[in-house]
């Protein structure tokens, strides 16, 4: 499991011992905390490569779109793909960056990791409030020979409009009829009870600071921020863990050409193997491009983490895109051009 401890900060880091090009050109980004441990990794390594540093804040799916559609940073990033229609009213391009899970976490004192088993019934139930207290009936017939304390159950969700989210409650919506028709799914939600935070920062955060708390975040953020995750039966009700190959297990079916810009939602897939709570982010970035610099250098950064930043997403238990993906990727980017119908960009 990856130990790294994550700084929430910009990721523009400089290095002051490499060499930098003249050519130079620093580029901004906006959006998924889900993609934020990857995106800053790579920025590293791209800075090294390349001199150019990768500013990306990490404030949530919902505000990641608002600031590409309005122009004010040079890429996007959503868990939430947008639908073609969303594409074409704001004249943008959609591609897949990586693919990583959800987990959910726990602050439970003397449950280990991977040691506590959910269904998806069972985690909306407790969303909904029907839930309320850790020794229950429903959780206790999961999970024998457990000890569960008599607590109540804190529920925490993302207060901003996340991608996470947005694959949660999509989620929930497969799994629970009684979800699907009172809450639904989106990037926001009206969360029947608990306690909001900002970004899966917010949400590790008050799990590790309330007893009896449960969450969902993308992997890193449990491990980074040494959360207790719980396993959730897949569809073909079978518990694995969270790892490289269940998440590529629930991707090996996607077709990444059923829907424009690459959308794919990949919760709930089949498979025995499967994670539940597999989902791919998405990168978003203006067709016309008023500065084709900037545009060029975020191509380069994407194409940099799909070639040489295997391991390092691989290191965060994000699942690198397969090779015919990228090439798929790379075609799609024939549709960036300048303002005199130039592409900016052309991957080798």
């Amino acid at each position: 499991m990856f130990t790294r401890v994550f700084k929430q900060v910009t990721l523009g880091v400089a290095l002051s011992a490499a060499v930098f090009s003249a050519q130079a050109t620093d580029i901004t980004g906006a959006g998924s905390s889900f993609a934020y441990p990857v995106y800053a990794k790579w920025a590293v390594g791209f800075k090294a490569a390349s001199g150019s540093a990768v500013n990306y804040q990490s404030i949530g799916s919902g505000a990641g779109i608002k600031q590409i559609e309005s122009k004010t940073v040079d890429f996007g990033a959503s868990d939430m793909a947008l639908s073609g229609a969303e594409l074409d009213k704001n004249n943008l391009v959609q591609f897949p960056g990586v693919v990583g899970g959800i987990v959910p976490v726990v602050n439970l004192p003397g449950i280990k990791p991977g040691e506590l088993k959910f269904t998806g019934a069972v985690l909306a139930d407790i969303y909904m409030g029907k839930i309320t207290s850790w020794d229950d009936k429903a959780i206790a017939a999961l999970n024998p020979g457990v000890k569960l304390p008599h607590q109540d159950i804190l529920p925490i969700y993302r207060s901003d409009a996340s991608g996470t989210s947005f694959n949660y409650t999509t989620y929930l919506t497969d799994v629970s009829a009684d979800w699907k028709s009172k809450i639904g799914f989106g990037t926001d939600v009206k969360w029947p009870v608990g306690q909001g935070g900002k970004g899966n920062e917010g949400v590790s955060n008050l799990v590790k600071q309330f007893q009896g708390a449960i969450g969902y975040v993308e992997i890193a953020y449990s491990t980074t921020n040494h959360l207790t995750y719980g396993l959730v039966a897949n569809k073909a009700g079978k518990y694995v863990q969270p790892t490289l190959e269940t998440f590529t297990a629930a991707a090996a079916n996607a077709n990444w050409d059923a829907q424009p810009g690459m959308g794919v939602v990949l919760v709930d897939e089949p498979g025995d193997n499967s994670w539940p709570l597999t989902v791919a982010t998405y990168v978003l970035v203006q067709k016309v491009q008023d500065k084709p610099a900037n545009g060029a250098e975020v191509l380069k950064f994407f194409d940099y983490g799909y070639t040489k930043g295997k391991k390092d997403a691989e290191s965060l238990i994000y699942v690198p895109l397969p090779d015919n993906v990228v090439a798929k990727i790379h075609k799609s980017w024939e549709q960036i051009k300048d303002t005199s119908g130039k592409p900016v960009y052309a991957a080798k």
